[in-house]
Protein backbone atom coordinates (compact mmCIF):
# COMPACT_ATOMS: atom_id res chain seq x y z
CA UNK A 1 0.00 0.00 0.00
CA UNK A 2 1.32 3.63 -1.20
CA UNK A 3 0.98 6.76 1.25
CA UNK A 4 -0.27 9.98 0.74
CA UNK A 5 1.52 11.69 3.39
CA UNK A 6 3.19 15.26 2.18
CA UNK A 7 1.41 14.37 -1.43
CA UNK A 8 0.08 17.56 -3.25
CA UNK A 9 -3.35 16.67 -4.29
CA UNK A 10 -5.15 18.94 -6.72
CA UNK A 11 -8.86 17.60 -6.15
CA UNK A 12 -11.53 18.53 -9.45
CA UNK A 13 -15.09 18.22 -8.12
CA UNK A 14 -17.73 18.40 -10.89
CA UNK A 15 -21.79 19.21 -11.19
CA UNK A 16 -23.17 15.80 -9.78
CA UNK A 17 -25.25 14.99 -6.73
CA UNK A 18 -22.13 13.54 -5.24
CA UNK A 19 -20.37 16.71 -5.35
CA UNK A 20 -21.75 16.64 -1.67
CA UNK A 21 -19.04 14.11 -1.22
CA UNK A 22 -16.43 16.19 -2.35
CA UNK A 23 -16.16 18.05 1.60
CA UNK A 24 -15.76 14.35 3.43
CA UNK A 25 -13.25 13.19 0.00
CA UNK A 26 -11.29 16.88 1.43
CA UNK A 27 -10.96 15.47 4.72
CA UNK A 28 -9.94 12.57 4.24
CA UNK A 29 -7.16 12.89 1.94
CA UNK A 30 -6.19 15.52 4.42
CA UNK A 31 -6.27 12.92 7.44
CA UNK A 32 -4.33 10.56 5.36
CA UNK A 33 -1.29 13.34 5.31
CA UNK A 34 -2.20 14.85 1.72
CA UNK A 35 -2.54 18.79 1.14
CA UNK A 36 -5.46 19.74 -0.86
CA UNK A 37 -6.17 22.05 -3.47
CA UNK A 38 -9.38 22.10 -5.19
CA UNK A 39 -10.92 23.46 -8.34
CA UNK A 40 -14.57 23.47 -8.95
CA UNK A 41 -16.51 23.45 -12.40
CA UNK A 42 -19.75 25.66 -12.39
CA UNK A 43 -22.17 22.59 -11.84
CA UNK A 44 -20.51 21.79 -9.06
CA UNK A 45 -20.84 24.98 -7.28
CA UNK A 46 -24.99 24.17 -7.70
CA UNK A 47 -24.35 21.40 -5.32
CA UNK A 48 -21.98 22.73 -2.97
CA UNK A 49 -20.29 25.98 -1.97
CA UNK A 50 -16.54 27.24 -2.83
CA UNK A 51 -16.56 28.69 0.58
CA UNK A 52 -17.13 24.93 2.05
CA UNK A 53 -14.44 23.57 0.50
CA UNK A 54 -12.32 26.30 1.02
CA UNK A 55 -12.80 26.32 4.89
CA UNK A 56 -11.83 22.44 4.76
CA UNK A 57 -8.98 22.67 2.33
CA UNK A 58 -7.53 25.83 4.05
CA UNK A 59 -6.81 27.15 0.29
CA UNK A 60 -8.55 29.59 -2.20
CA UNK A 61 -11.39 27.32 -4.58
CA UNK A 62 -10.45 28.20 -8.32
CA UNK A 63 -12.94 27.86 -10.42
CA UNK A 64 -12.80 30.01 -13.40
CA UNK A 65 -10.01 29.81 -16.46
CA UNK A 66 -10.25 33.11 -16.76
CA UNK A 67 -9.28 34.52 -13.63
CA UNK A 68 -7.31 37.72 -13.98
CA UNK A 69 -5.89 37.75 -10.52
CA UNK A 70 -4.74 34.18 -10.98
CA UNK A 71 -3.30 34.01 -14.37
CA UNK A 72 -1.14 37.22 -13.61
CA UNK A 73 0.89 34.14 -12.48
CA UNK A 74 -0.52 31.66 -14.94
CA UNK A 75 -2.63 30.40 -12.29
CA UNK A 76 -3.91 27.14 -14.33
CA UNK A 77 -0.51 26.39 -15.10
CA UNK A 78 1.24 26.64 -11.65
CA UNK A 79 -1.69 24.86 -10.20
CA UNK A 80 -0.75 21.71 -12.81
CA UNK A 81 2.57 22.26 -11.99
CA UNK A 82 1.98 21.49 -8.51
CA UNK A 83 0.19 18.41 -8.48
CA UNK A 84 1.47 15.53 -7.55
CA UNK A 85 -2.06 13.81 -8.17
CA UNK A 86 -5.42 15.29 -10.00
CA UNK A 87 -8.22 13.78 -8.61
CA UNK A 88 -11.57 14.19 -10.26
CA UNK A 89 -14.89 13.44 -7.76
CA UNK A 90 -17.15 13.12 -9.31
CA UNK A 91 -16.50 12.54 -12.54
CA UNK A 92 -19.65 13.60 -14.38
CA UNK A 93 -20.13 11.66 -18.13
CA UNK A 94 -19.89 15.16 -19.31
CA UNK A 95 -16.73 15.44 -17.84
CA UNK A 96 -15.29 12.45 -19.02
CA UNK A 97 -16.36 13.01 -22.18
CA UNK A 98 -15.07 16.41 -22.64
CA UNK A 99 -11.50 14.74 -21.04
CA UNK A 100 -11.64 12.08 -23.63
CA UNK A 101 -12.09 14.26 -26.70
CA UNK A 102 -9.31 16.63 -25.09
CA UNK A 103 -10.54 19.89 -24.63
CA UNK A 104 -9.85 23.02 -22.64
CA UNK A 105 -12.45 25.41 -22.51
CA UNK A 106 -12.59 25.29 -18.82
CA UNK A 107 -9.89 24.90 -15.45
CA UNK A 108 -10.54 21.69 -15.20
CA UNK A 109 -9.81 20.50 -18.62
CA UNK A 110 -7.20 22.67 -19.22
CA UNK A 111 -5.18 21.78 -16.21
CA UNK A 112 -6.37 18.10 -16.96
CA UNK A 113 -3.98 18.63 -20.27
CA UNK A 114 -0.96 21.00 -18.66
CA UNK A 115 -0.46 18.55 -16.23
CA UNK A 116 2.41 15.65 -16.44
CA UNK A 117 0.48 14.39 -12.86
CA UNK A 118 -1.39 11.11 -12.56
CA UNK A 119 -4.73 11.39 -12.92
CA UNK A 120 -7.81 9.31 -11.10
CA UNK A 121 -11.32 9.66 -12.14
CA UNK A 122 -14.49 8.76 -9.87
CA UNK A 123 -17.35 8.53 -12.25
CA UNK A 124 -20.81 9.26 -10.72
CA UNK A 125 -23.49 9.34 -13.00
CA UNK A 126 -26.72 7.63 -13.92
CA UNK A 127 -27.23 3.80 -14.48
CA UNK A 128 -28.02 4.29 -17.88
CA UNK A 129 -25.73 6.88 -18.38
CA UNK A 130 -22.72 4.91 -17.03
CA UNK A 131 -23.97 1.85 -19.52
CA UNK A 132 -24.01 4.12 -22.51
CA UNK A 133 -21.65 2.91 -25.39
CA UNK A 134 -20.38 6.53 -25.59
CA UNK A 135 -19.51 6.80 -22.12
CA UNK A 136 -18.04 3.24 -22.54
CA UNK A 137 -16.04 4.43 -25.61
CA UNK A 138 -14.85 7.31 -23.62
CA UNK A 139 -13.59 5.37 -20.58
CA UNK A 140 -11.62 3.17 -23.17
CA UNK A 141 -9.94 6.13 -24.67
CA UNK A 142 -8.96 7.34 -21.49
CA UNK A 143 -7.77 4.05 -19.89
CA UNK A 144 -5.51 3.95 -23.17
CA UNK A 145 -3.93 7.17 -22.23
CA UNK A 146 -2.99 6.09 -18.67
CA UNK A 147 -5.60 7.45 -16.39
CA UNK A 148 -6.93 5.72 -13.48
CA UNK A 149 -10.46 5.21 -12.22
CA UNK A 150 -11.72 3.97 -8.74
CA UNK A 151 -15.27 2.57 -9.15
CA UNK A 152 -17.92 3.57 -9.74
CA UNK A 153 -20.25 1.93 -7.08
CA UNK A 154 -23.48 0.01 -7.59
CA UNK A 155 -26.62 0.43 -5.57
CA UNK A 156 -29.53 2.58 -5.23
CA UNK A 157 -29.09 6.03 -7.05
CA UNK A 158 -30.69 9.52 -6.35
CA UNK A 159 -32.34 8.98 -8.97
CA UNK A 160 -34.47 6.16 -8.03
CA UNK A 161 -32.75 3.24 -10.11
CA UNK A 162 -30.28 0.82 -9.06
CA UNK A 163 -27.24 -0.22 -11.00
CA UNK A 164 -23.79 1.15 -11.56
CA UNK A 165 -22.78 4.70 -11.59
CA UNK A 166 -22.57 5.62 -7.47
CA UNK A 167 -19.46 7.48 -6.57
CA UNK A 168 -17.27 5.09 -4.48
CA UNK A 169 -17.29 5.90 -0.68
CA UNK A 170 -14.55 9.12 -0.17
CA UNK A 171 -12.24 6.71 1.82
CA UNK A 172 -12.22 3.86 -0.95
CA UNK A 173 -11.28 6.48 -3.40
CA UNK A 174 -8.75 7.56 -1.03
CA UNK A 175 -7.07 4.36 -1.21
CA UNK A 176 -7.37 3.84 -4.74
CA UNK A 177 -5.20 6.93 -4.67
CA UNK A 178 -2.67 6.04 -2.04
CA UNK A 179 -1.88 2.96 -4.45
CA UNK A 180 -0.68 5.08 -7.05
CA UNK A 181 2.38 6.00 -4.81
CA UNK A 182 5.09 4.15 -3.65
CA UNK A 183 5.04 3.27 -0.24
CA UNK A 184 7.71 5.26 1.71
CA UNK A 185 10.41 3.75 4.65
CA UNK A 186 8.92 6.65 6.73
CA UNK A 187 5.50 6.75 5.93
CA UNK A 188 3.38 8.34 8.18
CA UNK A 189 5.91 9.34 10.46
CA UNK A 190 6.73 12.74 12.36
CA UNK A 191 10.04 13.61 12.31
CA UNK A 192 11.90 16.88 14.21
CA UNK A 193 15.71 17.14 12.88
CA UNK A 194 17.52 20.45 14.13
CA UNK A 195 19.73 22.48 11.55
CA UNK A 196 22.11 25.06 11.03
CA UNK A 197 24.44 26.91 13.81
CA UNK A 198 23.03 28.84 17.32
CA UNK A 199 24.37 32.34 17.70
CA UNK A 200 24.75 33.49 21.52
CA UNK A 201 24.92 37.15 21.59
CA UNK A 202 27.35 38.76 22.91
CA UNK A 203 26.15 42.83 22.57
CA UNK A 204 23.26 43.65 20.29
CA UNK A 205 25.90 43.55 17.29
CA UNK A 206 27.87 40.66 17.99
CA UNK A 207 27.69 36.56 18.85
CA UNK A 208 29.23 33.80 19.33
CA UNK A 209 28.46 30.83 16.51
CA UNK A 210 30.35 28.49 14.39
CA UNK A 211 30.62 27.25 10.59
CA UNK A 212 27.61 25.60 10.14
CA UNK A 213 25.62 25.59 6.82
CA UNK A 214 22.48 23.84 7.82
CA UNK A 215 23.45 21.90 4.42
CA UNK A 216 23.43 18.47 6.17
CA UNK A 217 20.47 18.79 8.17
CA UNK A 218 18.44 19.94 5.06
CA UNK A 219 19.39 17.29 3.36
CA UNK A 220 18.17 14.63 5.96
CA UNK A 221 14.46 16.94 5.58
CA UNK A 222 14.24 15.94 1.92
CA UNK A 223 15.58 12.61 2.35
CA UNK A 224 13.03 12.19 5.15
CA UNK A 225 10.41 13.56 3.61
CA UNK A 226 11.04 11.64 -0.22
CA UNK A 227 10.55 8.86 2.61
CA UNK A 228 6.95 9.65 3.49
CA UNK A 229 7.62 11.13 6.81
CA UNK A 230 6.25 14.65 8.20
CA UNK A 231 9.38 16.86 8.99
CA UNK A 232 9.66 19.71 11.40
CA UNK A 233 12.51 21.41 10.74
CA UNK A 234 13.78 23.41 13.80
CA UNK A 235 16.78 25.73 11.91
CA UNK A 236 19.32 28.18 13.41
CA UNK A 237 20.16 31.34 11.07
CA UNK A 238 21.25 29.74 7.51
CA UNK A 239 21.13 31.02 3.86
CA UNK A 240 19.44 28.13 2.16
CA UNK A 241 15.80 27.54 1.17
CA UNK A 242 13.54 25.50 3.70
CA UNK A 243 12.69 22.00 1.78
CA UNK A 244 9.15 22.09 0.25
CA UNK A 245 6.90 20.95 2.68
CA UNK A 246 8.61 20.25 5.33
CA UNK A 247 7.35 22.98 8.42
CA UNK A 248 10.11 25.03 9.37
CA UNK A 249 10.70 26.69 12.67
CA UNK A 250 13.45 29.66 12.89
CA UNK A 251 15.45 29.81 15.81
CA UNK A 252 18.81 32.02 16.81
CA UNK A 253 19.66 30.63 20.18
CA UNK A 254 20.69 26.78 21.84
CA UNK A 255 17.86 27.93 24.38
CA UNK A 256 15.32 29.14 21.58
CA UNK A 257 16.10 25.65 19.97
CA UNK A 258 15.33 23.67 23.23
CA UNK A 259 12.36 25.33 23.60
CA UNK A 260 10.96 24.71 20.32
CA UNK A 261 12.21 20.90 20.17
CA UNK A 262 10.41 20.29 24.04
CA UNK A 263 7.21 21.71 22.20
CA UNK A 264 7.20 19.18 19.35
CA UNK A 265 8.53 15.96 21.28
CA UNK A 266 5.37 14.85 22.77
CA UNK A 267 4.26 14.62 18.97
CA UNK A 268 7.73 13.16 17.33
CA UNK A 269 8.30 9.10 16.23
CA UNK A 270 11.99 10.59 15.23
CA UNK A 271 14.15 13.28 16.60
CA UNK A 272 17.34 13.75 14.47
CA UNK A 273 19.68 16.11 16.17
CA UNK A 274 21.88 17.83 13.42
CA UNK A 275 22.03 21.45 14.54
CA UNK A 276 25.47 22.30 15.87
CA UNK A 277 24.44 23.56 18.81
CA UNK A 278 26.79 26.26 20.79
CA UNK A 279 28.22 24.54 24.03
CA UNK A 280 28.46 28.17 25.62
CA UNK A 281 26.91 31.32 25.77
CA UNK A 282 28.02 34.50 27.35
CA UNK A 283 27.35 34.57 30.81
CA UNK A 284 26.32 38.22 30.49
CA UNK A 285 24.76 39.83 27.36
CA UNK A 286 25.42 43.50 26.98
CA UNK A 287 22.00 45.95 26.59
CA UNK A 288 25.13 48.18 24.55
CA UNK A 289 27.38 47.45 21.97
CA UNK A 290 30.77 46.63 23.22
CA UNK A 291 33.34 49.45 23.13
CA UNK A 292 37.04 48.83 22.25
CA UNK A 293 38.81 49.47 25.54
CA UNK A 294 41.85 48.12 25.86
CA UNK A 295 44.53 45.05 24.29
CA UNK A 296 42.70 42.20 25.24
CA UNK A 297 39.15 41.17 26.94
CA UNK A 298 38.24 38.73 28.96
CA UNK A 299 34.69 36.76 28.36
CA UNK A 300 32.97 34.36 30.73
CA UNK A 301 30.94 31.93 29.24
CA UNK A 302 28.43 29.64 30.92
CA UNK A 303 27.33 26.01 29.19
CA UNK A 304 24.06 26.25 26.91
CA UNK A 305 21.28 23.59 27.76
CA UNK A 306 21.61 20.23 25.98
CA UNK A 307 19.07 20.15 23.68
CA UNK A 308 20.11 16.59 22.21
CA UNK A 309 20.00 14.51 25.37
CA UNK A 310 17.05 16.52 26.65
CA UNK A 311 15.08 15.66 23.84
CA UNK A 312 16.48 11.32 23.89
CA UNK A 313 16.15 11.61 28.10
CA UNK A 314 12.29 12.97 27.51
CA UNK A 315 9.88 10.44 28.54
CA UNK A 316 8.12 10.38 24.83
CA UNK A 317 11.24 9.18 23.84
CA UNK A 318 11.48 9.45 20.06
CA UNK A 319 13.60 7.59 18.41
CA UNK A 320 16.86 9.63 18.81
CA UNK A 321 19.67 10.38 16.15
CA UNK A 322 22.63 12.35 16.77
CA UNK A 323 25.35 14.45 15.04
CA UNK A 324 28.85 13.64 16.46
CA UNK A 325 31.27 16.53 14.24
CA UNK A 326 34.45 15.88 15.55
CA UNK A 327 38.91 16.37 14.78
CA UNK A 328 39.86 13.44 16.49
CA UNK A 329 39.40 9.84 17.43
CA UNK A 330 36.36 9.96 15.66
CA UNK A 331 34.48 6.61 16.80
CA UNK A 332 35.85 6.82 20.08
CA UNK A 333 34.37 9.78 20.54
CA UNK A 334 30.99 9.53 18.98
CA UNK A 335 30.75 6.05 20.57
CA UNK A 336 30.90 7.91 24.17
CA UNK A 337 28.27 10.23 22.70
CA UNK A 338 25.77 7.46 21.79
CA UNK A 339 26.06 5.84 25.45
CA UNK A 340 26.38 9.66 27.18
CA UNK A 341 22.81 10.87 25.68
CA UNK A 342 21.35 8.13 25.14
CA UNK A 343 20.86 7.65 21.84
CA UNK A 344 19.84 5.05 19.43
CA UNK A 345 22.09 6.27 16.46
CA UNK A 346 24.97 8.73 16.14
CA UNK A 347 26.55 10.05 12.88
CA UNK A 348 29.88 10.79 13.11
CA UNK A 349 31.99 12.88 10.89
CA UNK A 350 35.52 14.53 10.93
CA UNK A 351 35.39 18.28 10.36
CA UNK A 352 39.22 18.49 10.16
CA UNK A 353 38.64 17.21 6.77
CA UNK A 354 37.81 20.31 4.38
CA UNK A 355 37.06 18.99 1.35
CA UNK A 356 34.16 16.81 3.78
CA UNK A 357 33.57 19.72 6.43
CA UNK A 358 31.31 22.91 7.05
CA UNK A 359 30.03 24.58 4.23
CA UNK A 360 31.20 21.51 1.91
CA UNK A 361 29.17 20.03 -0.47
CA UNK A 362 30.00 16.27 0.08
CA UNK A 363 30.49 14.38 3.38
CA UNK A 364 31.88 11.07 4.66
CA UNK A 365 30.74 9.67 8.09
CA UNK A 366 30.92 6.86 10.49
CA UNK A 367 27.14 5.74 11.49
CA UNK A 368 26.98 3.61 14.90
CA UNK A 369 23.57 2.44 16.69
CA UNK A 370 22.60 0.18 19.19
CA UNK A 371 19.89 -1.90 18.93
CA UNK A 372 18.25 -5.49 20.37
CA UNK A 373 21.55 -7.20 18.36
CA UNK A 374 23.56 -5.40 20.07
CA UNK A 375 26.22 -2.36 18.59
CA UNK A 376 26.23 -1.86 14.49
CA UNK A 377 28.07 0.65 12.07
CA UNK A 378 28.18 1.00 8.70
CA UNK A 379 31.21 3.36 7.17
CA UNK A 380 29.77 6.03 4.62
CA UNK A 381 32.51 6.93 2.06
CA UNK A 382 32.98 10.53 0.84
CA UNK A 383 29.23 11.64 -1.16
CA UNK A 384 26.94 14.31 -1.36
CA UNK A 385 25.40 14.98 1.67
CA UNK A 386 21.88 13.93 -0.42
CA UNK A 387 23.08 10.89 -0.91
CA UNK A 388 24.35 10.51 2.79
CA UNK A 389 21.00 12.04 3.88
CA UNK A 390 19.32 9.45 2.25
CA UNK A 391 22.05 6.32 3.55
CA UNK A 392 20.81 7.79 7.13
CA UNK A 393 17.31 7.69 6.73
CA UNK A 394 17.29 4.96 4.73
CA UNK A 395 19.00 2.75 8.37
CA UNK A 396 16.45 4.85 10.80
CA UNK A 397 14.32 3.27 8.84
CA UNK A 398 15.86 -0.18 8.79
CA UNK A 399 16.41 0.05 12.68
CA UNK A 400 12.66 1.04 13.35
CA UNK A 401 11.46 -1.75 11.55
CA UNK A 402 13.48 -4.42 14.03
Amino acid sequence: MGHLNNRRILLAVCGGIAAYKSAELVRKLQDSGAEVRVIMTRGAQEFITPLTLQALSGHTVHHSLLDEEAERGMGHIELARWADLMLVAPATADCIARLAAGRADDLLTTVALATAAPMLLAPAMNQQMWKDLATQDNLATLATRGIHFAGPDSGEQACGDIGPGRMLDPMAIVEHAASLFESGALAGQRVVITAGPTREPLDPVRYISNHSSGKMGYALARAAIDAGASVQLVSGPVAIPVPERADCRSVTTAQEMLDVCMELVEHCDIFIGCAAVADYRPLIESEQKIKKSSEEMSLKLTRNPDVLATVAGHAAKPFSVGFAAETENLREHALGKLERKGLSMIVANDVSDSSIGFNSENNAALLLWRDANGNGELDVEQCSKDVLAGIVIAQIAKLRQV
